[in-house]
């Protein structure tokens, strides 16, 4: 396993990739190699955190031309910025704060995915399966948004 040292993050915050042989690497939805990594373009490192080390088990690496756009929404976070509060698509009708069970793996991959392909520049920190099968992607790092709801074929279908 190889380690490298990365500033990841919107906030400029530095943390440790361990890279191991089971890694793979995505440019958009194709496979490429390690080298296809750049210094200065995004990408999203996906797999287990300790600490500031990430054990990475899948790198997607953002592809040219880009799939993020500003018709995201994303807005920045500052610190003591006042939080917006809006809603976009649908929030389960059930839905409370702190509700559903931790999910792990490919299924918190695959969520972590789609809510930062959706709303890139913030950090999913965790994903909770829902009562009615969704998953909600906890998105920290930016003003907005804070929970991205994820159904089961892993698109994004709103946000608050």
């Amino acid at each position: 396993m190889s380690k490298s040292s990365f500033t990841v993050t919107t906030l400029g915050q530095k943390v440790t990739i361990d890279e191991a042989s089971a890694t793979t690497y995505q440019k958009g939805k194709s496979s490429t190699l390690a080298s296809a990594v750049t210094k200065g373009k995004p990408v999203l490192v996906l797999g287990t955190v300790n600490s500031t080390t990430i054990a990475a088990t899948l790198v997607i690496v953002q592809p040219t031309g880009g799939t993020t756009s500003s018709k995201a929404g994303v807005i920045p976070f500052k610190r003591g910025a006042p939080a917006v509060s809006k809603k976009v698509g649908q929030i389960p009708a059930n839905y409370t704060e702190g509700s559903g069970t931790i999910v792990t793996g490919t299924t918190a991959n695959k969520a972590t995915e789609a809510s930062l392909r959706a709303y890139p520049g913030g950090v999913v920190d965790r994903v909770v399966k829902l009562s009615n099968g969704e998953y909600e992607a906890h998105n920290i790092g930016v003003a907005w948004p804070h929970h991205v709801f994820v159904n089961q074929a892993f698109k994004v279908v709103g946000a608050f």
